[in-house]
């Protein structure tokens, strides 16, 4: 079986890719620590996942340069997590400046070192919106870049299952491969219990209300984001 390199950050689009990965490949993990506000809720979210693809080769990185860059309300406390406006078109105070090409520099080092084919990441396009780095043109340039940056026989590529999915598709096929969201962490700004109302509590939580299903994590409150 082909190794692979999962990202997992702890939330539930990097969970159902690690269960979609695990199908096929022998998985290592790679997580990124770089002064988040719920740093240690995220890698406590990563363990738990790993230990239940029973995955030991771990790699957890500390960026935490990222922080001392700012300029993201999730690294600087003095910039407000905004509350969550789904409709909204603009890139959020959430948005890290290029941390995902940080993040796959570092995936596609160790992938080099120790013979891994793909690394999956569960960037998905709904957050394109918000987020330049989650849309599927930038993986096209990287896997670009991989080609141009690396050995002559090395053969990597990045895979981003699912890249064209709603958050609901992403959580029925979660639920289909038993993927255990009580495990995952998405929410940006608690450690306790998830706020309800940032923009990743609020997707995730009218994902899990489009597909009829109830998330199994702890909220502050739960608001309805379906209409």
């Amino acid at each position: 079986m082909d190794s692979a390199i999962v990202l997992v950050s702890g939330g539930m689009d990097s969970l159902v890719t690690a269960a979609i990965a695990s199908q096929e490949y022998q998985l290592s993990f790679l997580h990124l620590n770089y002064g988040q506000r719920t740093e240690n809720r995220e890698l406590k979210a990563f363990n738990d996942i790993a230990d239940y693809y029973n995955v030991s080769e771990r790699l957890i990185v500390n960026i935490d340069y990222l922080a001392r860059i700012g300029g993201s309300s999730l690294t600087d406390k003095s910039i407000e997590v905004s509350k969550a406006d789904i409709s909204s078109t603009e890139i959020p105070t959430s948005y890290v400046p290029f941390r995902n090409a940080n993040i796959l520099s570092i995936a596609v080092s160790w992938a080099e070192v120790i013979g891994a084919k793909k690394v999956f990441i569960g960037a998905v396009e709904e957050d394109s919106s918000g987020y330049p780095d989650c849309r599927e043109v930038f993986y096209d340039a990287y896997n670009r870049v991989i080609s141009l940056g690396t050995k002559p026989d090395t053969d990597i590529m990045i895979e981003t299952p699912i890249i064209h999915m709603k958050k609901h598709e992403i959580i029925k096929w979660g639920a289909l491969l038993n993927a255990q969201f009580k495990l995952s962490w998405s929410c940006y700004q608690n450690e306790d219990k998830a706020c309800g109302e940032c923009d990743s509590c609020a997707l995730r939580l009218k994902g899990f209300q489009e597909a009829g299903l109830v998330d199994p994590i702890d909220y502050v409150i739960r608001p309805l984001y379906t209409k």
